[in-house]
């Protein structure tokens, strides 16, 4: 039974969808009139949808769309490649160590995937430090289609490597059994059975890779350049960086690709509503796993390879690269020293101030994006009011937005010259900008507390007189901080390092810890670029993980 009592649920409603229109809806609104009023910014509505024809039929669009297209799909094949046989391993057997690869796996995921790129760019460039080992480079290799599938595979491989291994775990190898019982061989049993129970987690995995393919810049920008492949992210950002400005082709661009992103949630749901499996019976799968046998040996040399190539080899290179004296010193003990990391401590290049600067971002997106969610799921989840729906929409819009369209919505939406004030040049557009990016973070994990507490405590609450606001203060908000906690710290770490929207709206002479790494490496500071780069890598994967052991060892977690 939920509750019909509006005391404490349209204040929540109002909040909420007062935070998720400005964060979320003007922006959009923004990108969508600017593509079909070309002229909006000077104030005329003149000329409805007259850019369209121009840049939908631009040649370079249509390559640039095609190579999107063909990006995606190639880093979803490369990611299912090498996650799924490693994720069906750890599912079915006994694999040595497994808890550390899972962690090795893992820290893929948690590098930056610009910053993960500029590794490999230090690893396999002309004179670089393959070349340095073994006496040849792969640069022609790097920079193609084939090496940007590579970067970016081993950056997003881990989301269907945990969803496989999970997946396939909870499957459990005993219908694969009654399958060899009657006759399946195992090859017939694992592609009939077991593959098919497991489709919804791989094909959520797959649809999650293939959005963020498209929608990653840091990887298209430093790779694709130089191999001359353009993709719509890129594309976006020459029209609103480079001379002559093209707000309208960026406009309809962008579109575009919210188009390609929305379609691609839309395709996984067809497809897992279309093909839908479950077992019928309710005893659990049994755990027990087994023994690799003859199979030890290769799958223990394909988790280390996967390992070393994925977290190895990109950490690797940022260190050594940050503890270098100069770039043309190479792998030499005598150019190995700490000036780079004592100059990013000396704020060198305003190193401190990046630094400062992100983290101060990071914890203010955590708190409003916190403080939205919790509101818009608890409206969402455990209300009946009028606006629930609307606010669950807005909600949801944030997924089909790459961070390149949050960026030139925002310019679009606050640039314009007849408002009176605008957050626009200031640090408060860089927060928005993040906010609306990393909306869907506490979103999603407060939803998914609530809807995990019975309405039966809130409506105890009120018969003994409580109000709403008082039952959700002091019954449902505690029930749901830990989610909600945890979805903070990850939107701190997100935000700390994020990219795209930090090159394209950050104020004048305003750096980050993204855009400071980035404009070292196109200056030639490299090697102080790589030392901030792995602090960023250590303060935001530990800090996170040091702060949800607290509550543990503290002993404030309820038993």
């Amino acid at each position: 039974m939920r509750t019909n009592d509006s005391s404490g649920a349209a204040p929540a409603a109002w909040l909420a969808i007062a935070g998720l229109t400005v964060i979320v809806v003007v922006p959009f609104i923004a990108v969508v009139l600017q593509g079909i009023f070309p002229n909006i910014g000077q104030g005329s509505f003149a000329g409805p949808f007259s850019s369209f024809v121009a840049t939908l039929f631009d040649s370079a669009l249509i390559g640039m769309a095609g190579n999107t297209i063909r990006l995606g799909s190639c880093v979803v094949l490369a990611s299912a490649l090498v996650a799924v046989p490693l994720g069906v391993f750890r599912a079915l057997y006994r694999i040595p160590l497994a808890p550390l690869w899972d962690v090795l796996l893992l820290v893929p995921f948690m590098i930056p995937p610009y910053i993960a790129t500029l590794g490999w760019i230090m690893t396999l460039q002309p004179r670089g430090y393959l070349q340095q080992i073994a006496g040849f480079n792969l640069a022609p290799f790097l920079f193609s289609l084939f090496g940007m599938t590579m970067v970016m595979a081993f950056n997003t491989f881990p989301v269907v490597y945990f969803a496989v291994s999970r997946t396939v775990e909870a499957v459990g190898a005993r219908y694969a059994d009654v399958g060899r019982v009657f006759g399946a061989s195992p090859a017939r049993a694992f592609w009939r059975i077991t593959l098919p129970l497991s489709a919804p987690g791989l094909v959520a995995s797959l649809m999650l890779v293939f959005a963020a393919a498209i929608e990653e810049y840091g990887t298209p920008a430093a790779l694709g350049r130089r191999a001359g492949f353009q993709v719509l992210v890129t594309g976006i950002d020459l029209r609103i960086s480079d001379w002559p400005i093209d707000l309208p082709g960026a406009a309809i661009l962008s579109i575009l690709l919210v188009v390609m992103s929305l379609l691609t949630f839309l395709l996984q749901r067809w497809i897992l509503a279309r093909r839908s499996y479950q077992t019928v019976g309710g005893k659990p799968a049994a755990k027990d796993k087994r023994p690799l046998g003859a199979m030890k040996v290769p799958v223990m040399i394909a988790f280390a390879v996967v390992a070393f190539l994925a977290t190895g080899v990109p950490l690797l290179s940022i260190l050594f690269t940050a503890l270098s004296r100069t770039i043309s010193g190479g792998l030499a003990l005598d150019n190995i020293s700490a000036e780079n990391f004592l100059s990013v401590f000396n704020n060198s290049a305003g190193a401190l101030v990046a630094l400062l600067n992100s983290f101060s971002l990071g914890i203010g997106t955590a708190l409003i994006t916190g403080l939205i969610g919790v509101l818009a799921a608890y409206t969402v989840v455990k209300t009946k009011i009028r606006g629930r729906v609307a606010i669950d929409t807005m909600t949801i819009l944030p997924n089909a937005l790459p961070g390149i369209v949050v960026a030139v919505g925002l310019i679009l939406a606050w640039n314009m010259p007849w408002l009176p004030a605008t957050p626009y040049n200031t640090a408060f557009i860089l927060l928005l900008a993040y906010c609306c990016i990393l909306l869907p973070q506490p979103v999603r994990y407060t939803t998914a507390a609530f809807q995990q507490i019975g309405d039966s405590l809130e409506a105890a609450a009120r018969v003994f007189g409580a109000s709403g606001v008082i039952a959700f203060r002091r019954i449902l908000l505690p029930l749901v901080f830990p989610s909600l906690a945890s979805a903070m710290l990850l939107v701190f770490a997100l935000a700390s390092r994020e990219l795209v929207a930090s090159v394209v709206v950050a104020p004048v002479g305003m750096q980050t810890i993204a855009t400071f790494i980035w404009r070292q490496f196109e200056q030639g500071s490299i090697g102080l670029g790589m030392a901030m780069a792995f602090i960023a890598i250590l303060i935001t994967t530990l800090l996170p993980l040091l702060l949800l052991t607290l509550p543990r060892r503290s002993g404030l977690v309820a038993e």
